[in-house]
């Protein structure tokens, strides 16, 4: 029997499944997860019009957020070209918020292993990395969520590659 390539559906079931492998982080703006999923018809757009160029085609051809690349602006190009309404800055004029996610560094950051390291800190426009010197010695370095946007400047730079991002 031959096997015929078919283009991935937009079910909700589908969608879900592919979108729970890596807990993926969608581009800012989207929609809430499930209306995102069956709003979005994975034309591409998005990805391709990203001037930092974060965005990229997840499982199932969803666009999601990649920040080895570089950092978020907010610039919104994303939403403006989403067709699907997948992505929306404004709800019933209100500004949503671009995204509920901000850094986390890993316990192998090198200034906890006592390495002079602020990268992430030295790209963190917001301020929101400080670092604080303990009783032994070491270093504990610390995201202030309410400062931080989640626009992944500080992944990026990371030489121990110890910074992700999570919900808030």
């Amino acid at each position: 029997m031959d096997s015929i390539a078919t283009k991935p559906t937009r079910t909700r079931l589908n969608c879900r499944d592919f979108a729970n492998q890596r807990d993926p982080i969608y581009p800012p703006w989207a929609l809430a997860t499930e209306k995102f999923l069956d709003a979005c018809s994975r034309c591409g757009a998005c990805i391709t019009d990203c001037p930092e160029h974060i965005l990229e085609t997840g499982a199932g051809g969803i666009p999601q957020v990649s920040f080895v690349s570089g950092a978020c602006t907010f610039c919104g190009v994303c939403v403006n070209v989403c067709k699907d309404r997948a992505l929306v800055r404004h709800i019933d004029g209100v500004e949503q918020a671009p995204w509920t996610v901000v850094a986390s560094i890993g316990e192998d950051c090198l200034a906890t292993l006592n390495i002079a390291c602020q990268e992430c800190a030295d790209h963190c426009e917001q301020h929101a990395i400080r670092f604080r010197p303990l009783i032994d010695g070491t270093i504990e370095p610390r995201v202030v969520a309410a400062r931080c946007t989640g626009c992944g400047a500080c992944v990026r730079p990371c030489p121990g590659n110890t910074i992700g991002m999570r919900p808030a």
